[in-house]
């Protein structure tokens, strides 16, 4: 299945997969909202970005570049901020992966804590104030109880399965914007 993924892309001669996007102009790699801004702080359009993590995401760890093509040439000072665009974009959706990653992880920790703090306290209070024959204290007793379990797991969850695809997302990202980036002239136009 991957050599038949990889066989769709165009290869280097080095055996680099080539990533290419074509647009009439640079000013299409950008969101229309943010027109009057330097191309240096714009943001990329959703398309493009999505559709850069989805051909990463799908060729694996195979080296890659990305070639842009254009119908309308650019000169060297706007493909200069076209790759620092790609750059500081990708690094800046890193950056918000790590941050959403070290939240969820203060989250956990917190639960942790609180999941153990309450199983103590559930074994503590069935040591010292069960009453046998107590429908209510049996039930304040276990719901102590689960209230922990259900602490416990969701922080365990968190720490073995849940911080997995951030991880992998911040080594997409630290990829895509360290990745070589090549221009050229639409097919034909050359």
């Amino acid at each position: 299945m991957k050599k038949e993924i990889l066989d769709r892309y165009s290869h280097t001669d080095d055996g680099k997969v080539i990533v290419d996007i074509t647009a009439d102009k640079i000013e299409y790699l950008y969101n229309d909202f943010d027109k009057h801004t330097p191309y240096v702080k714009k943001e990329l359009d959703q398309d493009l970005v999505d559709y850069l993590v989805d051909c990463v995401r799908e060729i694996g760890n195979e080296e890659f570049l990305i070639n842009f093509r254009f119908t309308e040439s650019a000169d060297n000072e706007l493909q200069s901020r076209v790759q620092t665009s790609i750059h500081n974009y990708f690094l800046y959706l890193k950056d918000l992966e790590i941050r959403e990653m070290q939240q969820m992880l203060r989250t956990a920790l917190i639960l942790f804590f609180a999941g153990i703090a309450i199983l103590t306290l559930s074994i503590w209070y069935n040591e010292h104030f069960t009453v046998p024959g107590s429908v209510i204290n049996k039930v304040f007793s276990e719901g102590l109880t689960v209230a922990a379990w259900i602490a416990l797991w969701e922080s365990l969850a968190t720490f073995l399965i849940n911080w997995t695809p951030h991880q992998w997302s911040i080594r997409l990202f630290k990829r895509i914007a360290g990745a070589e980036i090549i221009f050229s002239n639409e097919p034909g136009k050359d």
